[in-house]
């Protein structure tokens, strides 16, 4: 195990360093291609002094997974799989982006084009779960360390955790640094989670994943001089989501990633109340607008929900206690 976590720690080291190695040639790539961030005009004022800014950044965050991940895990099994499906996400958020920013089509995507292709991905790493890696159906329950067996409905209950995990994190992405921090967090915890599940592979994986998000804020932290774009957020999701399913830490997940979950929460409520009373709970959703137009820095609205996903992810972590592979 000891020479797994040197190379956790070696492939969270190359990480980093190609995405701040990247920085410098990729951000004046992107401005050449003119893909510059579009602005919503109901959001908070103070955003309209971001508007193109490069986006599609996260094109940073895969590379530096991906060639991390293949230098220290090789071609493991694992490790490659979680790369596929965080490319398989990339890829999506990637046409997304393209149609918003270079074919200037604002609403992106369709929503069942976007459905239609998560959902694929989802079933496609299911049915790869399940008769490829023999994975089973079990999912352990947290605090507890049983597992709950969910049998034929493993694979709907799969779909349903990573179309969550991808759209919650490309809701968090809002502000400056705050997905790349909150994922930082997240990405840490289960290279941990990984260590003591015996996912050693998969533990490389997500230390290129933690290191990767830790160089991108270099760049992304306030002011922003590049975003990831739904290129980056969606690719983030996918990828925690492969590493809750492989470690069987899908509802330990929902803990873990509680900062994806509230915001998450926080759209849903405030479509269901605005649809049935006409009336809004939140200035604006997803929360991290709320407290813009409360008042607070977008600064102090980053770093508060970095602690928060602090608190989720140590929370998380204790929950995993003792339990095994």
């Amino acid at each position: 195990m000891q020479g797994y976590v040197v190379n956790t720690l070696a492939a969270a080291g190359i990480s980093i360093l190609i995405s701040i190695a990247m920085g410098p040639f990729m951000i004046p790539f992107l401005k050449q291609l003119k893909v510059g961030q579009n602005i919503r005009e109901e959001g908070p004022s103070r955003h309209y002094a971001k508007a193109g800014t490069p986006t599609m950044g996260g094109i940073i965050i895969i590379t530096a997974v991906m060639v991390a991940s293949f230098l220290m895990a090789g071609a493991s099994a694992e490790a490659l799989s979680a790369v596929l499906v965080m490319l398989a996400f990339g890829a999506v958020g990637f046409w997304d982006d393209y149609i918003k920013v270079v074919l200037k089509r604002s609403l992106g995507l369709r929503a069942r084009e976007k459905l239609g292709l998560q959902l694929l991905i989802g079933l496609l790493f299911g049915l790869l779960l399940l008769f490829y890696f023999d994975r089973g159906t079990a999912v352990v329950v947290p605090f507890t360390g049983q597992l709950i067996d969910l049998g034929t409905f493993y694979i709907p209950f799969l779909i349903i955790v990573v179309l969550s995990t991808a759209n919650g994190v490309n809701l968090t992405d809002g502000l400056d640094g705050l997905a790349a921090g909150v994922t930082f967090f997240v990405a840490a915890i289960f290279v941990i989670v990984s260590l003591m599940t015996g996912h050693y592979n998969l533990a490389i994986f997500c230390g290129a994943l933690t290191g990767s998000c830790l160089g991108f804020l270099v760049f992304n932290r306030h002011p922003a001089r590049v975003f990831m774009g739904d290129t980056g957020s969606m690719a983030l999701g996918g990828a925690i989501a492969a590493a809750a399913a492989i470690t069987r830490s899908e509802l330990a997940l929902i803990i873990i990633g509680g900062v994806y979950v509230i915001e998450t929460l926080s759209v849903i409520l405030q479509v269901i109340s605005y649809q049935t009373t006409g009336r809004r709970i939140f200035r604006m959703a997803p929360l991290h607008h709320h407290f813009e137009l409360i008042g607070w820095t977008e600064t102090r609205v980053v770093r508060g929900f970095w602690v928060a996903s602090l608190f989720f992810v140590l929370l998380g972590i204790f929950s995993f206690s003792g339990i095994g592979s």
